[in-house]
């Protein structure tokens, strides 16, 4: 064994607790810390002033030591060139994307994921495939989905439409008498995926998936909405040539708008198409009474996506997938190898996902599960909600701001009241970037800004600490 592994592996106790210390430390200082810190600049680069926006300076890759000098030299190099730079992404004011953090459950549990390192997809080791499937079958329950549904892990959201979109592939051309598996998407001809508000990631799936970005026919949406217009989709279907794919949206991006999925799914019966809804974080709204009405059919979905390391507050990389169709999931991610034996009625995860190999991710999700419970995660869906309303209230409020849209869920979608072009906008979400991060997009034809709640640290003090930032930056913005 080389020396330093061996030396290291005498003194893995002593460094393991090195670790925890550095990991304590760091979530200790969340609150404090600046959201997205300063970043260093280069030697010609003056020092920035708060008055200007500054642009994050690209840190010189270092060449691969021969020698490393083991862990510990690899913990104070971490120390000092990356952890200053590393943003507050786990802490409770960073409201840009749809970031959760990790509960304590789910750090613990993904401790221990890399430490028993599992690779859960056969069942010649099938430990970790039991456990996965009783976590999945936990989170069936958590949004009200039936037994019909069956469900697998994946990376992210991103690869759950993908699988999605994938099984739905795969029955279009069960409907067309064609094997897409086997013979490829030219089987199939041209192909309609419908939807109102479809996520930047479901082109992406398309074209992964061989169909094109351009299959994607957008269907307009009710007035001042970002929900389905529900006659423009029948419409659509009846001119379709063909069975075709919607694509229904449980809680859009810009305004956690939903479409009426009980309503789409007659409409999917009556003309014969799949139907695949985008629940990447809309789905927790099933665990308040209060909102679960949003999400009412999403168990009619032929296929449904779910991401978890938003809402339920597991590290990332952690999403599921469900599906009625889990026969024609075999069919496309089948993996035809001796040693993994026949696909049988049950398959394993290997022949359900693109992945031959993936870390026991289930783990994380089933601990904060096994620890907080139903009640547990309904809480905190309900405050970052609670949160989420008080800032737009505060935005209403604050002259120089304004709400694009009513606040319908977790996220707020706000403009400057006067000339809000995206420069200004950045600018002003610059100067607040040590107390919280937003990010930018676009809004009823409007350059905006959002703020996603989904970290369960969040709290009404963060809220007051973000708004009373953006009012205090907002004269400085005026006057550039």
């Amino acid at each position: 064994m080389h020396p330093e592994l061996a030396a290291d592996l005498d003194q893995l106790p002593a460094l393991l607790e090195e670790a925890r210390q550095r990991a304590v430390g760091f979530l200790g200082g969340l609150d404090e810390r600046p959201v997205i810190p300063p970043q260093s600049k280069s030697p010609t680069t003056a020092a920035p002033t708060s008055a200007a926006p500054t642009t994050p300076a690209p840190t010189a890759p270092a060449p691969l030591p021969e020698d490393g000098g083991g862990l510990r030299a690899a913990l104070a190099e971490f120390g000092e060139r990356w952890e200053p730079r590393l943003s507050a992404s786990a802490g409770p004011r960073y409201f840009g994307f749809v970031t959760g953090g990790a509960t304590p459950a789910a750090l613990v549990g993904d401790w221990l994921t890399a430490t028993a390192d599992q690779n859960s997809n056969s069942s010649l080791d099938p430990t970790g495939q039991h456990l996965e499937r009783e976590t999945v079958d936990w989170l069936r329950e958590l949004f009200g989905l039936s037994v019909a549904h069956s469900g697998t892990f994946v990376s992210g959201a991103t690869m759950s439409n993908t699988v999605g979109l994938a099984i739905a592939r795969e029955w279009l051309g069960e409907r067309l008498g064609v094997d897409v598996a086997e013979d490829g998407v030219a089987a199939l001809g041209r192909v309609r995926v419908l939807s109102g508000s479809a996520h930047s990631s479901i082109a992406k799936a398309l074209s992964v998936l061989g169909l094109g970005r351009t299959a994607l026919t957008t269907v307009p949406t009710l007035p001042g909405r970002e929900a389905v217009d529900l006659a423009a989709l029948e419409r659509a279907l009846a001119e379709a040539d063909g069975p075709c794919i919607v694509v229904a949206n449980a809680g859009t991006v810009n305004t956690v708008d939903f479409d009426d999925l009980r309503a789409i799914a007659e409409l999917r019966d009556r003309y014969g198409c799949w139907l695949h809804v985008d629940a990447a974080f809309g789905a927790f709204a099933a665990l308040s009474p209060l909102h679960a009405g949003l999400v009412a059919g999403l168990d009619l979905a032929d296929s449904v996506c779910v991401d978890l390391h938003k809402w339920l507050n597991v590290p990332y990389d952690s999403a599921v997938q469900f599906t009625r169709r889990r026969d024609l999931q075999a069919r496309v991610f089948q993996n035809a190898a001796a040693y993994l034996g026949p696909i049988g009625d049950h398959p394993d995860l290997v022949h359900l996902t693109p992945e031959n190999s993936h870390r026991l991710r289930a783990l994380a999700a089933w601990f904060t599960l096994r620890a907080y419970g139903r009640a547990g995660h309904r809480e905190i869906v309900e405050r970052c909600v609670a949160g989420a309303e008080a800032l737009g209230a505060a935005i209403d409020a604050t002259d120089g701001l304004r709400l694009l849209a009513p606040v319908r869920l977790n996220v707020v979608c706000f403009t400057l009241a006067e000339d809000p072009t995206p420069e200004r906008l950045a600018a002003l979400a610059d100067r607040i970037s040590d107390q919280a991060f937003l990010t930018p997009t676009r809004y009823a034809g409007l350059p905006a800004l959002r703020a996603a709640f989904s970290n369960w640290r969040t709290t009404a003090a963060d809220v007051r600490r973000t708004a009373d930032a953006l009012a205090a930056a907002l004269p400085a913005v005026k006057a550039d």
